[in-house]
């Protein structure tokens, strides 16, 4: 096989693999991230079939670069600013006082368990306050935790990403101004870095925001070209930060997303699909290619000091970290022991510390980089002359100095542990369900609004999803808690708040909107979670659509939205019940004849909900959640 042959297969195998194993997590309800190191391993230093720095060259570091910013970008889209108003404090402390405790716990750590030097350890200790929010997010999805600890979590594993990468590139350049200066002008220099990250890197994501939200609110950009317009400002912004100061890039495509998705008027539904899908691409291939990198025998050399040192991150490290930030707030107990075991780390620490070890010499440098690599190498601290650094052996693979392996090693732990703990966890604080009973409905106009009152007041969670701003602001004041989102947004789940919501229900009056929202929500909720109105078509005797195509049909009785909205108008209600001995289903029936249609059952904290094939059979000590009132043909004129 010629060498052109080879880099084809290497290049589809990351994509192949990648693709695969995000597809086989989702299959068997895994966190992703295991099975892409896994994969990227066995690709990597078990096989050699993927050699990331032979396939990429010089081209590694900036492709690492510029995916990295894409995919803070696409997060940072999912941040909504009023949501400040309940975790403001909370986060602010965790992005300050709680980036400190992080990073002066996980150095000394460094430090005294893996025999690190003071400055690696302090490097170590920058790169490990990150999160992961592309490990965080899956996670929050599957848990649908109650309350401010998912909102937290998700500005958390965000907002600190640039925090962390600009905290280890201060320490970079310190160490280079102590070693060549001394301690004060290394502080002013660390003072002038931040100022200047602040001022280019926020300064550049404003700018980049409004063009971005002028371009779009006015249609100077035809749709086609949105996303790649989009794209397009998201490198500029990142490249022109990054070059005016060092790695602030991150803090521009934070900043710049955060402002647009906070921006009236601005529509970002065909940017957050394309957004989305390139992000999933990306990470899937980073994780492939860094994974790819690692040299198995650094994990050895760490010996049992490895494995200690993550414990360390999970059981001091963290709670600490969370008990400074919290004190004084108003989180409950158990919110704050949520957020005490809830910290993995993914592709951001993965892909900056594999940046740093690019910098400090760990991969041969082409000759044009020698000079650049001998630079970075004399910062560290090392023995590595401009000779030395073309060696594959270097600072960082030696004993005691594995920055890279100490991450990832980190990334494994931190994801075990907390994917297959964190959801029992919640579950056991009450912060989530095992089979949580509250309903997310699409729609908010006369009929969802009124189902969803009669739910609320036998005590369920509801949440009303809708684009019309008169029909969720009528839903608010009837006290019903209300998301302006579309529900065929990919985003929708990420930006909706699903603490004990369990199930989907389909209550507009467009019937395609309700089948397609079943569809895109079946893979979060379940096929016998979903449901939807009887279609008009299905009412009238027509065929109704396949199985696959459509969720399970609620109330029966050709009970199509018109219908519901007729009977409504006209002076029916939805009324709970409640069954007991002497007041039973058949006395329930008998009181209203004909003119009560039910269409929950609800009884010890568990909600039916009836579709066309349900047969009723309630029990005394149930309630019965029904639709009051004389049925459209006794209400004609005669």
């Amino acid at each position: 096989m010629d060498r052109t042959e080879h880099l084809l297969l290497a290049l589809s195998a990351v994509l192949v693999l990648g693709t695969a194993a995000q597809w086989i997590a989702w299959r068997l309800r895994l966190p992703s991230i295991l099975l892409l190191l896994a994969f990227g391993v066995c690709a990597g230093p078990l096989t050699g079939l993927v050699n990331p720095d032979d396939l990429l060259g010089d081209l590694l570091f900036p492709i690492v670069s510029l995916s990295v910013a894409v995919i803070l970008f696409e997060g940072s889209l999912s941040l909504h600013l009023r949501e400040l108003r309940e975790i403001g404090m909370v986060l602010f402390n965790l992005l300050t006082i709680g980036v400190v405790v992080t990073w002066a716990l996980t150095t000394g750590a460094a430090y005294w368990l893996l025999g690190f030097p003071l400055y690696k350890s302090v490097l170590l200790g920058a790169l490990l306050v990150v999160t992961g929010p592309t490990v965080i997010g899956p996670l929050l999805r599957h848990i649908r935790p109650v309350g401010r600890v998912g909102p937290i979590s998700r500005w958390e594993g965000i907002v600190i990403d640039p925090v962390g990468a600009v905290l280890a590139l201060l320490v970079f350049e310190a160490h280079h101004e102590i070693t060549q200066a001394g301690i004060e002008s290394a502080s002013l220099q660390a003072i002038i870095g931040l100022t200047r990250t602040v001022v280019f890197g926020g300064g550049l994501g404003l700018l980049a925001a409004w063009i971005a939200g002028v371009a779009l609110k006015r249609h100077l950009v035809p749709d086609y070209l949105q996303s790649p317009v989009v794209l397009m400002l998201v490198l500029i912004a990142f490249v022109a930060s990054n070059s005016l100061q060092h790695e602030s890039g991150l803090l521009a495509v934070t900043v710049m997303g955060v402002v647009l998705a906070n921006t009236e008027g601005v529509v970002l539904h065909p940017v957050l699909e394309f957004k989305e899908n390139l992000s999933v691409l990306l990470i899937a291939s980073l994780f492939i290619l860094l994974s790819a990198r690692l040299n198995l025998s650094s994990f050895a050399e760490l010996g049992w000091r490895g494995p200690l040192f993550v414990a360390v991150m999970i059981l001091i490290v963290r709670p600490a970290s969370v008990w400074f930030s919290t004190l004084g707030t108003r989180l409950t107990t158990r919110e704050r022991i949520f957020l005490r075991w809830l910290a993995p780390r993914g592709i951001v620490a993965a892909a900056v510390a594999s940046v740093f070890a690019l910098r400090l010499g760990v991969v041969p440098p082409a000759p044009e980089t020698s000079a650049e690599v001998a630079r970075a190498a004399a910062v560290a601290g090392s023995a590595i002359d401009s000779s030395e650094a073309g060696q594959t052996a270097s600072l960082l693979s030696a004993p005691g100095s594995g920055l890279v392996p100490a991450t990832f090693l980190v990334i494994f732990g931190t994801v075990v542990v907390y994917g297959l703990t964190a959801a029992p966890l919640a579950r056991r604080l009450g912060l989530a369900s095992a089979s949580p009973q509250g309903v997310l409905i699409a729609g908010a106009d006369l009929v969802a609004r009124r189902i969803a009152s009669g739910l609320q007041e036998a005590g369920y969670p509801v949440l009303l999803v809708d684009v019309n701003r008169w029909n969720t602001s009528e839903a608010r004041m009837e006290g019903l808690r209300t998301a302006g989102v579309n529900i065929l947004s990919e985003r929708a789940v990420e930006e909706l708040d699903l603490g004990g919501i369990g199930r989907f229900l389909g209550l507009t009056s467009n019937d395609e909107v309700n089948s397609l929202a079943a569809m895109h929500l079946t893979p979060l909720f379940g096929r016998s979670e979903v449901y939807q109105l009887l279609p008009h078509n299905r009412a009238n005797g027509k065929a109704a659509s396949p199985e696959h195509l459509r969720a399970r049909f609620l109330f029966g009785a050709k009970l199509t939205h018109e219908e519901l909205e007729d009977r409504l108008e006209h002076g029916a209600k939805i009324k709970l019940t409640k069954l007991t001995e002497e007041f039973t289903y058949d006395a329930f029936k008998k009181t209203y004849n004909e003119n009560a249609t039910p269409l929950f059952l609800s009884g010890q904290g568990k909600l039916t909900i009836v579709t066309d094939r349900t047969t009723l059979a309630p029990k005394p000590g149930q309630s019965i959640i029904a639709l009051v009132g004389k049925k459209q043909e006794q209400l004609l004129p005669q």
